[in-house]
């Protein structure tokens, strides 16, 4: 269905050619979702970042799903968490990006750019690596009639990752060098739900955004349970950290650096505007 600014919502559980995804809203303190991709054939399913563990065994099974594989977007414990449970009541084995197997216990399979994780018969997802949050981060792209991105803590809905276990200039390398190269109709599942305070970021670097003022009014007190799946052609309009080129943002990012260049690069321009963000 359609919200007042005309975006596209769609439901928690979507299917995309051979493919379910169930978003589940965790509620807690850190503002997590957690996700199940499933094999609609078979009823294997993967867990990504499975933090509420009991919601996600008891959607699992609920629907008759059997998790075989969890997936570790990165290692902070927000993510993998849950990971000690889901194992005990399942025997799911885990993923994680080669990086991170001194960080996260248990791994049973370390993940490189361009691997590919399938899921029952039907389900492919392809391993990007995407440093930046932390510098062993992997974002997974299926491999669908739309795709969808599940993209950890490095894309929110109209945000980006803070850069604490990593560092601003490799995550601007991903998002210039893989994201914004992505399909624009790719579906966006981000690890949290942050769009609201994005959302005011934004306006605050570019008051005169216009479809960012309709989509902060449109989401404002939504159903997290059936929260907005935005996609990255939306990002790019309203997401501050895909929008170097705007001269409103450039101008106001002046008078926050003035020493900044009149025409700066656009890793300059990331990077600044993540330091701003970090206190903001």
């Amino acid at each position: 269905m359609c919200g007042q600014a005309g975006v596209e919502y769609r439901k928690t559980e979507t299917e995309e050619g051979a493919m379910i995804v169930e978003q589940i809203w965790t509620g807690n303190a850190y503002r997590n979702f957690n996700y199940l991709i499933v094999c609609p054939d078979t009823g294997e399913a993967m867990a990504v970042d499975p933090l509420d563990h009991e919601k996600c065994l008891a959607t699992a099974k609920r629907n008759g799903w059997t998790i075989t594989q969890i997936l570790n977007t990165h290692e902070h414990n927000d993510h993998i968490g849950g990971n000690d449970a889901v194992v005990a009541a399942t025997g799911a084995k885990i993923l994680a990006h080669h990086g991170a197997k001194d960080k996260i216990p248990d791994m049973a399979r370390g993940l490189d750019a361009g691997d590919v994780i399938k899921v029952g018969k039907s389900v492919e997802l392809e391993c990007l690596d995407t440093p930046g949050h932390t510098m062993s981060h992997i974002c997974m792209m299926s491999r669908t009639d739309q795709p969808a991105l599940f993209c950890g803590d490095t894309l929110f809905n109209a945000g980006a990752g803070n850069c604490k276990g990593g560092h601003p200039h490799n995550l601007y390398e991903t998002f210039a060098h893989q994201l914004a190269k992505l399909p624009d109709n790719t579906l966006i599942y981000p690890g949290h739900d942050y769009i609201t305070n994005n959302l005011e970021f934004t306006l605050d670097r570019e008051p005169d955004n216009e479809k960012a003022k309709k989509l902060m009014g449109d989401v404002a007190g939504q159903d997290l349970d059936s929260a907005l799946v935005s996609t990255l052609g939306l990002e790019k309009e309203i997401n501050t950290f895909f929008r170097l080129h705007s001269p409103s943002v450039i101008a106001k990012l002046r008078e926050e650096f003035p020493d900044m260049p009149e025409n700066p690069d656009p890793e300059t321009v990331f990077v600044n505007l993540r330091t701003l963000r970090n206190s903001w």
